[in-house]
């Protein structure tokens, strides 16, 4: 997920967030302290005219965080956690964080980490590396 992913909308994102709105977020009160606050922030529907910024809010802390884990590991040699393809957007990463929240919901341990640690792990079940 690199530069390329500021690029397109993925309708199946869209689609998943509208399905299943989350908990009340307002502009004025985005949190970031757990996964489940991101998921909230994240499965709000960009066309919902209440909240304005929390699709841009989302897609911005997506981005950070795996150009943070591109950069960390390239420089520092580490081991990939993310094995994502060339062609992978911002809002595929969306979309695959939104379908492991959903299906982690329950899971109050995993969805009550920080934030990039869920959104790091929806990534590596998604686009693990191999070997």
């Amino acid at each position: 997920m690199k530069t390329t992913l500021a690029q397109t909308l993925a309708a199946a994102s869209i689609a998943l967030a509208a399905a299943h709105p989350a908990s009340a977020v307002q502009d004025s009160n985005f949190r970031f302290d757990t996964t489940t606050d991101l998921y909230n922030v994240c499965a709000v529907t960009q066309t919902a005219a209440e909240y304005p910024l929390a699709n841009q809010a989302c897609r911005a802390f997506i981005e950070g965080a795996v150009q943070y884990h591109d950069e960390i590991s390239n420089r520092k040699n580490l081991k990939r956690l993310i094995c994502y393809p060339a062609t992978a957007t911002i809002d595929d990463g969306k979309a695959a964080f939104l379908a492991w929240a959903q299906t982690h919901s329950g899971d109050s341990k995993l969805m009550g980490e920080q934030p990039v640690v869920g959104l790091v792990r929806s990534l590596a079940a998604k686009y693990p590396c191999k070997g």
